[in-house]
Formats: structure tokens, C-alpha cells, sequence
């Protein structure tokens, strides 16, 4: 664990992307699941595959109000048809329909039988209480009809394993008549920054002393991500007590997540204790911000509990946490897609940027006078200025060969929305 994933990278310029493959690498997804109803699981990982137990549609319906006739009827000339009855949603025409015959149908009705085609109501050239007529060319042979099975088949995989349930997909579930989805657990994540410069907001503010961003930040995106969290506090740099709260979390937790202390520097004691308990990896990424970095697996009660360290900085605690640990913590939870979707757009202007680093810089992106993707940066970029990334709705990446981008070239951005 000691070692980078490379033997051509050392760990004083961990590339990002060797820092994710490193990670991936050494990570499997929780076991177990657990059966929820499908009002809670919105959120949760599927930890199975759904098999449908009925066809969707169940029969042969109508996309629309209309009248339902067999399409064979339509020829050269107008086609004039008797109604014979209606067909209503839940309430089928249970009687054949011949030759020369329609019945009134609703949306979602079934198909009467010796119907295969709809003709909306608004494009029927006349129409009685009696008959309706049909113009040429307004309607094809089997037009609003909607088949048996079409959208899925009865014993078909309506969603895989792995997948990230979304209300639209809790109403696929439901229009199966699956009341509930057997799902992965939820990760458990202790979470704690360290300093002896950190305050409670609300606390007094005592010269050289700052208030504690960081554990508000990682609590918020770890419940957005639908982790339950035991929040440790703010702890000062003291060994005895970092190594009681280490011990603490691991006892409890699936994952481990510190801010403050990853530097391994005179006072950063966090690294010490970390490396004492377990297998910890210490790196300086190759990135801006973000550069101190720790990952590492603590064994307890004969199961591995994962360990990030993160940097003391606020937006490099941030962004470390969105690419780096988000990622690691989706894939224990046993998620099959774990990147984020990655956008083009338009540099509004010249941005500064070394090569040999990865760089995130927090941005603007809106459609142009033109109606393209632009984005701007949302202001300064030091890695202590939150309001930039509280005032951002994406991230610019840059990738780490990539030196200064000029006005109107094309960069990568990331939706915030996608990783917080």
C-alpha cells in the first residue's frame, strides 16, 4: 500500500488519474442488500438485477383519443366507418370489430380486437355520433398503437444491478407492480477535521484561529450521496486523541474520511496515527488544489474499513473529495457508473495553467449569443476561496500535459450538480 500505483510515478507527483486507478483497484462493493418498499429507495443501489415479471404494456393500447379501426380499410380514397362503440381506459370493447366498423377509444384503452390502428380524433375529416369519415393520407395502417411488451418484455431485465435508483425508475418498478427493490446497503462513513486552529461556527474567533468549513461541506455531500454519517467533530492536533477518534469511526464505519493533516508534517499528527493503525499510502497529487493526499485500508474486526485523508484546505478538500474519494465511495456501494459526465465548452477567456498538474478551476457554463456552451471562471482561484466555488456551477478540467488555454479554445467541464 506503501507504493504508487506505478513505478514511473513517484509519490510526490501522483497523476490524478493514476490515484483513481490505484484506489479502483483495491476497492469491492459492500456485501449484503437488504429489501426496502419503494418509497424509501429512491437514492439506494440496486443489488440485484430486475427481472419483469409482466409485459409492459400489458396489451395492445392506444396512444391516444381517437377512434380504433383495422388499418387494412385505408385506401386512395376517403374512408367512411360506423362507430359501434367505446373503449375506455380500464373498461375494454369486448365485442369484435368488423370490416367497416370503428369504436371510439380513450388513451391507454385496450385495443378492441380486429383493431390496428388509431386515428386521433382531431385529424378525423368528419364526424358524427354515427360514423366517422377519414381523409386521405392522415393516417397510416397500425399509426397509435401501442404493442404488447413494447416498452419491456415479460422476463426481460428492466434495471441491472449496480444501477442508482431515480424517481423515474421507482415508476418503472411500480408500473411492474414490484412494491419493493432489494438494494445494497447504505455506507457507513465517519467523518472529522483536525487543527488546533479550528472553531465552531457560533464560538468566539481567538487570534490565528479560523472557523471549521470543511466537516459541513463533507457531511453534506456524504448525505447527498445517501451515506449515513457519524459526524466526529473538529479534533485538535493531539495523537492520543486522533488515534481514540480513528479508533472510534473504524469501529463503526464502512469509510473513513479526514480534513487537516494529510501533509505528514511536524504537526500533522493525523498521518502518523494512520500509519500506525493500518496500510496508509501518502501522496502529493499531481493537481491544483488538492496536493496532499492519503488513501489507505485499516482492518477491524476482520473487515477492511477504507481511509481518506483529505487536505486542510476548504476548496482542496472539496474538489479532492468530488474526483478522488466520491468515486471510491460509489464504487462500494456498488455502483456500475462512477464517472461523472464530462461537457465541452467554450473558454470565455484566457486561462492560466501550468503543465505537469491536473488543475480544477471553478466556473460559470451558460449558453452564448450564439447558443454554445461558454464558461468563465467564477472568480478567484486560490484554494481557500469558497466563495468562488459557492458562486460556481461547474468545474473546468484541465487536464495534467495541458499548458495556458487562450479565449474561444475548448475546455472540459463538469457539472457541479453531477458531483456534489
Amino acid at each position: 500500500m506503501n507504493t504508487p500505483p506505478s513505478s514511473s510515478f513517484s509519490p510526490a507527483d501522483m497523476p490524478l488519474e493514476q490515484a483513481r486507478a490505484f484506489i479502483a483497484a483495491r476497492l469491492k462493493p459492500l456485501a449484503g442488500s437488504e429489501s426496502v418498499a419503494l418509497r424509501h429507495a429512491c437514492g439506494r443501489v440496486l443489488a440485484e438485477d430486475v427481472v419483469s415479471p409482466i409485459d409492459t404494456p400489458a396489451h395492445d393500447n392506444s396512444a391516444m383519443d381517437g377512434y380504433a379501426f383495422a388499418g387494412a380499410l385505408l385506401g386512395d380514397a376517403e374512408t367512411t366507418l360506423r362507430i359501434v362503440g367505446t373503449a375506455l381506459a380500464g373498461r375494454p370493447f369486448a365485442v369484435p370489430v368488423a370490416a367497416g366498423e370503428c369504436v371510439r377509444i380513450m388513451t391507454g384503452a385496450v385495443m378492441p380486437e380486429g383493431c390496428d390502428t388509431v386515428i386521433a380524433q382531431e385529424h378525423v375529416k368528419h364526424a358524427t355520433p354515427e360514423a366517422i369519415t377519414i381523409g386521405t393520407g392522415s393516417v397510416r395502417p397500425g399509426d397509435n398503437r401501442r404493442r404488447r411488451g413494447e416498452d419491456i418484455a415479460c422476463g426481460s431485465i428492466a434495471l441491472r444491478a449496480g444501477h442508482l435508483l431515480h424517481p423515474a425508475d421507482l415508476g418503472l418498478l411500480a408500473s411492474l407492480g414490484i412494491a419493493t427493490a432489494a438494494v445494497k446497503p447504505r455506507l457507513r462513513v465517519a467523518c472529522f477535521s483536525t487543527g488546533d486552529e479550528l472553531r465552531a461556527p457560533g464560538q468566539p474567533l481567538e487570534p490565528g484561529c479560523i472557523y471549521d468549513s470543511n466537516r459541513y461541506v463533507l457531511v453534506a455531500l456524504l448525505e447527498r450521496l445517501g451515506c449515513d454519517v457519524i459526524d466526529l467533530g473538529a479534533l485538535r492536533d493531539d495523537p492520543v486523541a486522533l488515534e481514540a477518534a480513528l479508533r472510534e469511526a473504524i469501529a463503526q464505519a464502512d469509510a473513513v474520511i479526514t480534513s487537516g493533516g494529510a501533509a505528514a508534517g511536524d504537526a500533522d499528527h493525523t498521518a502518523k496515527v494512520m500509519s500506525r493503525l493500518g496500510e496508509v499510502a501518502f501522496w502529493k497529487m499531481a493537481v491544483r488544489p488538492g496536493r496532499p493526499f492519503a488513501f489507505g485500508r485499516i482492518p477491524a474486526q476482520g473487515r477492511d474499513v477504507w481511509l481518506f485523508g483529505l487536505p486542510g484546505n476548504p476548496v482542496a478538500a472539496m474538489v479532492s473529495f468530488c474526483f478522488l474519494v466520491r468515486p471510491a465511495l460509489l464504487q462500494l456501494a456498488g455502483m456500475q457508473t462512477v464517472e461523472p459526465l464530462v461537457i465541452p465548452a467554450i473558454a470565455g477567456h484566457a486561462i492560466r495553467k501550468k503543465a505537469g498538474r491536473s488543475e480544477f478551476q471553478r466556473g460559470i457554463v451558460g449558453r452564448n449569443a450564439h447558443g454554445a456552451l461558454q464558461v468563465r471562471l467564477s472568480g478567484a482561484q486560490g484554494s481557500g476561496v469558497l466563495r468562488s466555488m459557492a458562486d460556481a456551477n461547474c468545474i473546468v478540467v484541465l487536464a495534467q500535459d495541458r499548458e495556458n488555454v487562450a479565449a474561444g479554445e475548448t475546455v472540459d467541464v463538469v457539472l457541479l450538480d453531477c458531483i456534489t
